[in-house]
């Protein structure tokens, strides 16, 4: 016989009622009591069967796409690629936000062994071995963006040869002094990638043997006005530079308002190269590299759809090219 909830909540010596906030609430259970479930669910191989038959009525599947940062453009950019691809489909399109680990560990946990989900997307955020074991071994097929992980298959860029390719642009323009500004918000369960393009920004210019002084370097929230304050900093210092690497185009932005308030002409007094080639970057004419944030998305679910269609398909790690679109900023 099937196993039961009862059997579950027997198993792990709670009540039925706790072992169902574990599949639906999980982050109202505290973490030794959740853990006790999640391992009678898995010796016994429990599995809810009423969302199942629920389903199968409607004819219809289900995609998960867990992110962060839902209103972040790049983020946008990469679901409306998803979109793209599933609403012509049969299956329905399901967000879940994460905004704290716990609540990414929960969903990691949880919606393996619901089966309401033929498939997920996880979108730029980073987990241990055994929460992708999980996925694994429960048979919800998964993708990856932007998060390699060697079980799952994943949609990839090379951000350090993304900040190396702009240093060598920057270089062959002529500019020999240089300012960076990137992101510091790093949560505890995202990834950090303006760190990577700092480093292959490094690398390119060490490799013209021009090194870049930390006090050039400008780690600062996510928004637009605050990078603009940072950049007149930029501008003050003993050696102001006459190009700047922002690592996100949101934060191009304010570099490029910081510039028109000095009243600085782009490219020739300063040049400003972004990162990401968001649709407000042609719009205000921003050079920046470009990483197809929406076919990023379309790939994700069309590897997906083949691993649904053919499940012993071995792992794919496709990388996207970068690059360079260049504009009237630099």
């Amino acid at each position: 016989m099937n196993p039961t909830i009862y059997d579950v909540a027997k198993n792990a010596g709670v009540s039925i009622a706790t072992v169902s906030r574990v599949l639906n609430k999980p982050q109202k259970v505290n973490e030794e009591t959740r853990a006790a479930v999640l391992q009678a669910i898995d010796e016994l191989g429990y599995t809810p069967k009423l969302e199942a038959r629920t389903r199968a009525l409607k004819e219809s599947g289900r995609i998960g796409v867990i992110t962060p940062f839902f209103t972040a453009p790049s983020f946008v950019q990469r679901l409306r690629g998803i979109a793209s691809v599933l609403t012509p489909s049969d299956y329905e399109l399901v967000i879940y936000t994460v905004d704290s680990f716990s609540r990414l560990q929960s969903y990691l946990e949880t919606l393996p062994i619901n089966g309401n989900l033929d498939g997920l997307i996880i979108v730029s955020l980073r987990f241990e071995d055994a929460l992708a074991s999980r996925l694994v071994e429960r048979k919800l097929q998964t993708v990856l963006i932007e998060y390699p992980q060697k079980l799952l298959s994943s949609v990839e860029i090379d951000d350090i040869a993304g900040g190396k390719m702009v240093a060598e642009y920057l270089l062959k323009k002529g500019h020999r002094t240089f300012g960076f500004l990137g992101d510091s918000d790093i949560p505890e369960y995202g990834i950090h990638p303006i760190s990577h393009r700092l480093v292959g920004f490094r690398q390119g210019l060490n490799q013209a043997g021009i090194e870049l002084p930390e006090e050039q370097v400008y780690l600062v929230p996510y928004d637009m006005e605050t990078t603009r304050q940072h950049t007149f900093r930029l501008l003050d210092s003993k050696t102001p530079p006459t190009a700047i690497f922002a690592a996100t185009d949101l934060q191009a932005m304010g570099v490029l308002r910081a510039a028109h308030d000095r009243g600085l002409r782009l490219p020739e007094d300063l040049a400003v190269v972004g990162f990401d080639d968001l649709d407000m970057a042609e719009y205000v004419g921003l050079t920046t590299v470009r990483q197809h944030l929406d076919i990023s998305g379309k790939l994700a679910v069309e590897i997906l759809f083949t691993l649904l269609a053919e499940p012993s398909r071995p792992i794919q790690h496709v990388h996207l090219p970068l690059e360079i679109i260049e504009r009237e900023t630099a």
